[in-house]
């Protein structure tokens, strides 16, 4: 198809141009206008637009209830392509759930309008104090907490914390922007909303509970106080493996479906959401579009963060090592394939049982997902901000195998993956862009440590007290030397071949 035959053929995505898409595109059925704002949506990015997003726009096409529509909000300077893009399309964007049985394309209606907060950061504080708004959820990456793994305490330092506290009225983080809605909600007697951290963190909403309220009480401690009585933080355990979109991905969704979407959204097949049933202000009657409400998320989050988000890792920084770009290429060799198989046994002591879930079938049908070559999720992804991922997904299997006194090689082969990578050249002497908040210390102690551990692991934002761990460097450096002589595959096979 050349040029000017595709861009005739291709139908802009509006509104007004639903009815004119092919007829295997799945449509809104419900009517949009009818829709208020229950939810505040802070970082609509691909993640959201496939995962809770989809599940409102499930429940609206089975439901009357619609005053559960999201508001989205982008905080970020780079949030500028979201805003453009939704906006020239009323809001509406295309999702593409892509397996090894086909492509299936649908409109995703359940985002009504999208704030750029550097525009106006009044209206998003404005839409936060609403009283229809009943929910501020939030997708804003485990970095966006300012959680500081070594103390378990608020990074008040960090500068965009200092900003929001010395500038209540122009926030610029999260916390800034929820606190000064609620302050205006106590004031004015409309009572608090929800907020539900949709991140991987372990403990999301107590994490999110945490750092709010100590951010509150550093600001006011009469709000901080209100807000601790008032204000529900509910946990949840959420799952879809969402790449980031390319260019490719816009292409396809031209080519494919004929439809212009300036920021369409591909994800897997497989869903899942499991949330804590406590909400102050009501919520949506997710039961009736497959959520899991639950009195107890802990169980869930546990194994999914531990058995797939540290899988990930060690995909990840091992697969970059060998100079693979893609998850599905380096689920292809059959070593990587018996490293993650053994990551998942090592760690599985650590877990708790989980209702309804087989953690043997769990474990096969991760290694299917991450298999899948429909996905195409590149590496660079899984290895964003290591250093804010690393506490969330490994360390804490890492503490307890400690404890169980189990067995660590490929938690330690995982992390020692990462002190290698932050060398920023891989096994055949290509660079590496290193993509972290802790770039600048990280690169620095790992240049300077080789295959000594000692420097990074004296990172105590990352590890805490781990660095005191006799056998946890003793491995991680047995494992160093590996990656050192070997390269990644070599130090894998070497491991699979004599187990410790």
């Amino acid at each position: 198809m050349n040029t000017s035959t595709h861009a005739n053929a291709t139908i802009k995505l509006t509104e007004a141009s639903l009815l004119r898409l092919p007829e295997h595109v799945q449509i809104p059925q419900y009517d949009r206008h009818s829709i208020t704002d229950g939810i505040v949506h802070i970082g609509v990015g691909g993640f959201h637009r496939a995962h809770q997003a989809l599940y409102l726009d499930n429940y609206f096409h089975q439901t009357s209830d619609h005053q559960w529509g999201i508001c989205g909000v982008g905080l970020l300077v780079y949030d500028e392509r979201m805003r453009d893009a939704l906006q020239s399309q009323d809001c509406l964007y295309t999702l593409v759930e892509r397996s090894p049985g086909g492509d299936h394309a649908r409109i995703i209606g359940s985002i009504t309008q999208y704030l750029f907060a550097p525009d106006n950061r009044q209206a998003v504080i404005d839409a936060m104090t609403d009283a229809n708004c009943k929910i501020v959820s939030l997708t804003i990456t485990e970095a966006g907490y300012y959680y500081n793994e070594g103390t378990g305490e608020l990074e008040v330092n960090h500068p965009t914390i200092q900003h929001d506290l010395q500038h209540p009225t122009e926030p610029i983080g999260a916390f800034g922007y929820i606190t000064a809605a609620l302050d205006q909600r106590r004031q004015q007697g409309v009572g608090p909303f929800t907020v539900l951290s949709c991140d991987n963190l372990q403990g999301n909403g107590n994490i999110a509970r945490k750092m709010l309220t100590a951010f509150a009480n550093l600001q006011n401690p009469e709000l901080g106080q209100w807000i601790s009585e008032n204000v529900s933080f509910p946990n949840s355990m959420v799952d879809r493996i969402t790449p980031a979109t390319t260019a490719a991905d816009v292409r396809m969704v031209a080519e494919q479906f004929g439809i212009d979407d300036g920021f369409p959204v591909v994800a897997e097949s497989f869903l899942q959401w499991v949330v804590e049933d406590d909400f102050c202000a009501g919520r949506p009657n997710w039961e009736t579009v497959g959520v899991q409400m639950t009195d107890r998320v802990h169980p869930y989050e546990l194994m999914k963060i531990r058995l797939l988000n540290a899988s990930h890792l060690m995909i990840g920084f091992l697969g970059t090592l060998a100079g693979y770009h893609y998850v599905d290429e380096v689920m292809a060799d059959p070593l990587f394939t018996q490293a993650v198989d053994r990551l998942m046994a090592e760690v599985q002591p650590t877990l708790e049982a989980v209702p309804g879930i087989d953690l043997d079938d769990y474990k096969r049908t991760l290694i299917e997902r991450f298999s899948n070559p429909k996905i195409q999720d590149q590496l660079p992804r899984l290895c964003l901000n290591g250093a804010a991922k690393m506490p969330k997904f490994v360390l804490g299997s890492l503490r307890d195998a400690l404890n169980q006194g189990g067995a660590i090689d490929y938690l330690g082969l995982t992390i020692a993956a990462w002190f290698r990578y932050l060398n920023g050249v891989d096994d055949l002497g290509n660079p590496i862009a290193i993509d972290d908040p802790m770039a600048h210390i990280l690169t620095e102690r790992a240049h300077t440590g080789g295959v000594n551990p000692q420097p990074l692991l004296q990172v105590e934002e990352v590890f805490g007290d781990l660095a005191q761990s006799s056998r946890l460097a003793e491995v991680i450096g047995r494992e160093l030397r590996h990656l050192s002589e070997l390269g990644a595959k070599g130090a894998i096979a070497h491991l699979l071949k004599h187990p410790h």
